[in-house]
């Protein structure tokens, strides 16, 4: 029984996941979605901007605190190493839709760009981003960053597998190509409101923040990714080709 309901945890931790995710890309580029980035009734400015910054570091603080090795060891202590990472996805899941039912407008366009090319453009770069971001999950192991894989080697009695640390083709040109297709995704709009700038640069800060707390936890994992490190660039490609060794491991966290 225990482990069914371990692999059942894991597969609803997907499923809401996966919900959120679509959810997000209709939230961000007011698509379909009952309540997007821009919609909604306006209120005064102060109160609607003081509201967005606590659910974005709300947000912040869930992903980034769960995220690192001395607060999983300290919650696996309560639960089951085989959950941690369905937990983990399914807080990020629950912060993200608070973000979605509490997100206010704040009015005023920064830019609206008007030719159809430029348009589809826009619309095209925001579309790379959401399927880099995609394609770059599988790259890495999507079932093992999303807990499927764990809750499923739970149930058939299977110890935990440590995921590797490699570099794939996204990762010979840059560390972090899924943060290159977030900022994509939160960047790319052929209209650019106050309340889409203030998300946009909010998440950025957020990205660049990130990006050094995990390499950090990296470094200290891997030994090698220092050297990997200083071949590749961190989200700008080089003009130059990558010397990044293919024998390199990147892990997936």
């Amino acid at each position: 029984m225990s482990a069914i309901l371990t692999l059942a945890y894991g597969a609803v931790s997907y499923l809401v996941f996966f919900g959120t995710f679509l959810y997000a890309i209709g939230f961000l580029g007011n698509l379909v979605v009952p309540k997007s980035l821009d919609s909604g009734a306006t209120e005064s400015w102060s109160s609607a901007l003081a509201v967005n910054l606590a659910l974005l570091s709300i947000f912040a603080v869930q992903h980034s605190v769960m995220a690192r090795p001395a607060f999983k060891r300290l919650l696996t202590r309560v639960i089951p190493k085989s959950i941690e990472r369905s937990t983990y996805v399914l807080a990020s899941s629950a912060a993200l839709i608070l973000l979605f039912w509490q997100w206010r407008p704040l009015g005023g366009v920064i830019w609206d760009v008007q030719n159809g090319i430029g348009r589809a453009l826009l619309v095209a770069g925001f579309a790379f981003g959401w399927t880099l971001v995609l394609v770059t999950t599988f790259v890495i192991n999507h079932f093992d960053l999303f807990g499927l894989r764990q809750t499923w080697r739970a149930f058939r009695g299977q110890t935990p597998a440590q995921v590797g640390f490699a570099t794939p083709f996204p990762y010979r040109i840059v560390r972090h190509p899924l943060y290159v297709g977030w900022l994509f995704a939160f960047w790319s709009t052929p209209t650019m409101t106050v309340t889409h700038l203030l998300f946009a640069v909010v998440t950025t800060a957020y990205i660049l923040v990130a990006i050094q707390l995990e390499e950090r936890d990296l470094m200290s994992a891997h030994p090698e990714y220092a050297e990997y490190r200083r071949q590749v660039p961190m989200i700008v490609p080089a003009l130059r080709s990558s010397e990044a060794s293919p024998d390199l491991a990147r892990a997936g966290r």
